[in-house]
């Protein structure tokens, strides 16, 4: 799955790193949620992290289309419920 961080560029996650970022994904939404920005500024940051963390980063070049685009790390709460589907950031 390719990944797309705006304004740092593209990576690929394997299936099997979806359970956990859909958990990390859901403590993030419930945060947007409550309006509690303290949880919510920690749940991007591991969200964000996790991605980097596992994921293979693609080349500039490498044009292939994102399954799931996420926020930068310094986005706003109301950015981020914008971007929010109907199963979160993560689909699944």
């Amino acid at each position: 799955m390719i990944v797309r961080i705006l304004g740092e560029g593209q990576l690929d996650l394997t299936d099997a790193d979806l359970d956990v970022l859909n958990s990390v994904d859901a403590q993030l939404e419930a945060a947007i949620e409550s309006g509690d920005e303290a949880t919510f500024r920690q749940a991007l940051h591991d969200l964000l992290a996790r991605v980097r963390q596992d994921g293979k980063p693609l080349p500039p070049e490498d044009l292939k289309p994102s399954q799931v685009i996420l926020p930068p790390a310094d986005a706003t709460m109301a950015e981020v419920r914008e971007m929010l589907q109907d199963d979160g950031l993560i689909p699944g």
